[in-house]
């Protein structure tokens, strides 16, 4: 499972990373650290629940608590009755005794629905297309630009930005002004293009130039709209006319605090096009950040970037066993 940038990505140049300050343990805890301070919200509530349960007598309404308790953190209900199920069973069984010991293996159990799959985004074809996809609002164009400037500095890759959110202009300028300061290539279209053309010029570009990733940012939509949704496919299906295979990976922004329509919008976005993994932003303001779990477990989708905050470290790739220890564990 990926901890920080240098093994997040598949790069197949046989060649180690560079050594990042991100991996160094100190660095590691410092990220724990916010981390946690970023989902106190959701930890609180289910810390709570967690010692007045799991440390008392184990009875039907001490597995009742828990699961509202999860269920009030957008866990799900369905992912929620399954851990709980295993838990109380491996309780009765005497696998796990004593509350720290199933505060442990609750810990674990979370951790696992985490990750679904390795998470890890493949750079090896020549350029690697990423489309990004998500509601307006979610921090989709942040998330590029962050994007953006973490594969810059810590791979040094060569990057191109194709603004195809050409339904609102400011996306198209915010984009541009994120590809200055990631110190990027850039490709707009005209006011009112079609945004598939762009998707296709920027693609056609990133090969002329020799470009190692194109990110192509994707107009806004909602997941009820059928026409954006239509359009959606159809900028995939013109990025793979333009380069075989493309685009290799979709990545879906999805906002932590919409909780359960968070999961909704995953849904009916992966019915449109395939959906690879998920960003899951504004962790830093919700008490609903179990949705991961609901998200990972439900549609099978990774959730491989998350975002804690509005600096630039703050696009954090996801660690599933982090993740679960900041809901459930005490201390640091």
């Amino acid at each position: 499972m990926p901890r920080d940038w240098r093994d997040v990505f598949i790069t197949g140049d046989g060649a180690a990373l560079p050594q990042t300050q991100d991996a160094t343990p100190e660095r590691r805890r410092g990220f724990f650290r916010r981390l946690r301070e970023n989902l106190s919200k959701t930890r609180v509530a289910l810390q709570a629940e967690v010692q007045a349960t799991l440390f008392e007598n184990l009875d039907e309404e001490t597995w009742e608590r828990l699961e509202e308790a999860l269920i009030m953190a957008d866990v799900g209900a369905t992912t929620t009755a399954n851990v709980v199920g295993r838990l109380e069973q491996e309780a009765e069984t005497g696998q796990v005794e004593g509350g720290e010991a199933l505060a442990r293996r609750l810990t674990e159990l979370l951790a696992e629905i985490a990750r679904p799959s390795e998470g890890r985004i493949d750079l090896t074809h020549e350029p690697t297309v990423i489309m990004v996809a998500g509601v307006n609002g979610t921090g989709k164009t942040t998330t590029i630009g962050k994007l953006a400037w973490h594969l810059r500095q810590e791979l040094g890759r060569r990057v191109v930005l194709g603004a195809a959110d050409t339904y609102r202009a400011a996306a198209v300028e915010q984009l541009e002004e994120w590809a200055r300061r990631a110190d990027v290539a850039f490709v707009r279209g005209r006011d009112g293009s079609d945004p598939a053309s762009v998707a296709f010029e920027a693609v056609r570009q990133g090969r002329e130039q020799g470009a190692d990733v194109v990110i192509v940012d994707t107009a806004g939509r909602l997941h009820t709209q059928d026409q954006l949704m239509d359009e959606l496919a159809k900028v995939r299906r013109v990025i793979g006319k333009q380069l075989e295979g493309a685009p290799h990976e979709t990545l879906l922004t999805v906002d932590a605090t919409t909780g359960q329509n968070g999961l909704r919008q995953a849904q009916l976005f992966s019915e449109t096009v395939p959906v690879d993994g998920i960003v899951l932003t504004k962790l830093d303001g919700t008490a609903k950040g179990g949705i991961a779990l609901a998200i990972a477990s439900e549609l099978k989708i990774p959730v491989k970037l998350i975002g804690i905050g509005e600096r630039l470290e703050d696009l954090r790739p996801f660690d599933a066993d982090d993740f679960a220890r900041a809901l459930i564990a005490p201390g640091d």
